[in-house]
């Protein structure tokens, strides 16, 4: 099982997600690919996302995640609590604290729908926060420095016993995500779990 985690007011339907989708289907037809639509309720999200979790543990299936930005955060959290290998991609470490300025009524880039984020939703994602990585063989970490929506230091630190890759320049988005995904299906094991 594959669980894409995309990031805050994003879709199943951003880029990466398309593509992660695309190379799956291509390369690994037999293997189980999630890509929820996540809410903009931290606990709603999290309840979603255990049920997932939690329904393909019973059916015996190894955990595998890629998240970005907030999906990132997320994945940390489902792989600290169930295990699995995760791929975070330009990582929220403390969305609890970005978040903050996006207090109010807000838009989903993807589908135009309002949403609004509380200031009780900080502290639903801060009990989500896990501050020491435990099992860091299991996670990769592409990172590129000129993010501009997070400081890329923070996941560089959170995470520098962990294996990273770690590009000059870019953006939030991870640009040329596509060239890493035959790597990053390596370092899943895709391969032994289709």
């Amino acid at each position: 099982m594959l669980l894409y985690l995309h990031g805050f007011a994003s879709s199943p339907e951003s880029l990466k997600a398309q593509q992660t989708l695309a190379f799956v289907t291509q390369h690994f037809p037999k293997l189980r690919v999630h890509i929820p639509q996540l809410g903009s309720e931290p606990l709603q999200v999290q309840q979603q996302l255990c049920d997932i979790v939690e329904s393909e543990l019973a059916r015996g299936e190894p955990l595998r995640f890629i998240g970005s930005s907030l999906g990132g955060y997320l994945s940390n959290y489902l792989c600290q609590r169930y295990g699995g290998k995760a791929v975070l991609v330009n990582p929220a470490v403390r969305p609890y604290e970005l978040l903050e300025d996006y207090i109010g009524t807000q838009v989903n880039s993807y589908s135009g729908e309002a949403f609004e984020v509380k200031p009780e939703h900080m502290q639903q994602l801060k009990q989500m926060d896990t501050e020491v990585v435990e099992q860091p063989a299991n996670y990769l970490v592409l990172l590129q420095s000129a993010d501009e929506v997070l400081d890329y230091r923070q996941a560089l630190w959170k995470y520098q016993s962990a294996e990273l890759i770690v590009e000059p320049g870019g953006d939030h988005s991870f640009q040329g995500y596509e060239r890493h995904l035959s790597a990053i299906a390596k370092f899943l094991e895709l391969n032994a779990i289709e």
